[in-house]
């Protein structure tokens, strides 16, 4: 299948990191012009060389980063087509220890889902020009469980901005969908418990994400997709 995305200009948000590489490197299969966008310059030049992509510098924390990262691969590449958001502190990086302390998931909320929210925003003017666009957010699968208010809470809100531009967005030819990994591995079990979730590649995760992004996913857009068993035993509307 042709999913249309030669030559189309697709910037990859903390492009440095596992799912991030693995995104990059569909995209390139398919054809795409991509940009990779991390804070550290060492590590996307190394990145970079491996997978044959451009490079930016980009905080999604700090407006101006963000603004300058776009602009930069608009005057160098084009204006962004395809956007994935992928930067957003690892889940083993949050405290468990105050899953529900208000600062940590104030914070936790704020890199993650406003971080996303920053970066949509500052593409779509673009994309809504073009009268075409596609953005894919990279949540989890904590978005549906209570453990953590701290991990509930940053995915959940992933989830409702994202519906909330696709909403905005309907009719445009610009869509916005949220992929819901579970734990992501190499090798996976293949074994999935009662009321566990299932793991998959980075490969499996970037296969959903770059059919997301294709000419073929139009008609997809404020969904939001596990990859990886959902959650064996729960039924879910």
């Amino acid at each position: 299948m042709d999913l249309g995305l030669t030559g189309r200009v697709a910037l990859v948000a903390g492009g440095t990191g596992l799912i991030g590489r693995a995104v990059a490197a569909a995209l390139v299969a398919e054809g795409a012009t991509v940009v990779i966008g991390a804070r550290d310059e060492l590590r996307l030049a190394e990145v970079a060389e491996g997978l044959g992509v451009g490079t930016v510098v980009l905080d999604t924390t700090e407006p101006g980063s963000v603004d300058a990262a776009v602009l930069s691969v608009r005057e160098s590449y084009g204006p962004v087509e395809v956007l994935v958001n992928t930067a957003a502190p690892p889940a083993d990086t949050l405290d468990p220890d105050r899953a529900n302390d208000p600062e940590q998931v104030l914070q936790a909320t704020s890199d993650k889902a406003m971080g996303y929210l920053r970066m949509t925003n500052a593409v779509l003017p673009g994309m809504r020009t073009a009268g075409w666009g596609r953005v894919v957010q990279l949540g989890g699968m904590h978005s549906y469980l209570t453990a953590s208010a701290t991990a509930a809470t940053r995915n959940a809100a992933v989830v409702t901005t994202a519906t909330a531009l696709a909403d905005g967005l309907a009719g445009t030819g610009v869509t916005v969908n949220v992929v819901h990994p579970g734990p992501v591995v190499e090798e996976p079990s293949g074994e999935v418990a009662t009321g566990m979730t299932g793991d998959s590649t980075p490969a499996q995760v970037a296969a959903l994400v770059v059919f997301l992004c294709s000419e073929a996913a139009g008609a997809i857009s404020a969904e939001s997709v596990t990859v990886g068993h959902k959650q064996r035993g729960l039924i879910a509307w």
